[in-house]
């Protein structure tokens, strides 16, 4: 199983990250122009007091070996749930891709710290999981890669977008 954390320090305070990170003009941008997805769009947005819940319909860019690739097939993508709790201030999210969605387990959390008045520190947990015989601890390294470099560049687009609307 392919359980791993990622840390980014980011150029903006807490309430602005979580701004930002609901924005659908910030995400169809990152997604679409940034990472270059082929297919991303928000499926459903609601807020109560208590929660935000969003449903995202996405298809990223693949760049894998031909045995994965094969195996994912040109199509690959996935469909995102995520919940963010008001109270522990934590986005969780359970991904169910299009294909082999009994063999592939991919959810995860989302938490920011502060460590400035315009700093901080986003931490996000994934578990990419491939139930697939053969290969799939290739399967996951690929995921985590995958996961790894989208995360790392949204981190810097959204210090970028923060200066550039003036947030």
């Amino acid at each position: 199983m392919g359980t791993f954390t990622m840390t980014h320090e980011i150029d903006c305070s807490v309430e602005t990250f979580w701004k930002v990170f609901f924005d659908a003009e910030y995400n169809t941008t990152l997604f679409k122009q940034e990472l270059k997805f082929p297919k991303w769009e928000i499926l459903e947005y609601r807020e109560s007091d208590t929660e935000v819940f969003r449903k995202i319909d996405g298809q990223p860019r693949m760049d894998a070996p031909a045995v994965v690739a094969r195996a994912l097939g040109p199509s690959f993508g996935y469909v995102e749930d995520g919940t963010f709790d008001k109270k522990t201030e934590t986005f969780r999210f359970k991904m169910k891709t299009s294909v082999m969605s009994d063999k592939l387990i991919n959810h995860g959390s989302v938490r920011v710290e502060r460590i400035g008045d315009q700093r901080c520190r986003r931490v996000v947990e994934i578990t990419a999981e491939a139930k697939v015989f053969g290969i799939g601890s290739v399967i996951e390294k690929v995921l985590e890669h995958s996961f790894r470099t989208g995360w790392q560049h949204s981190a810097e687009f959204i210090g970028k977008w923060v200066k550039e609307k003036g947030l």
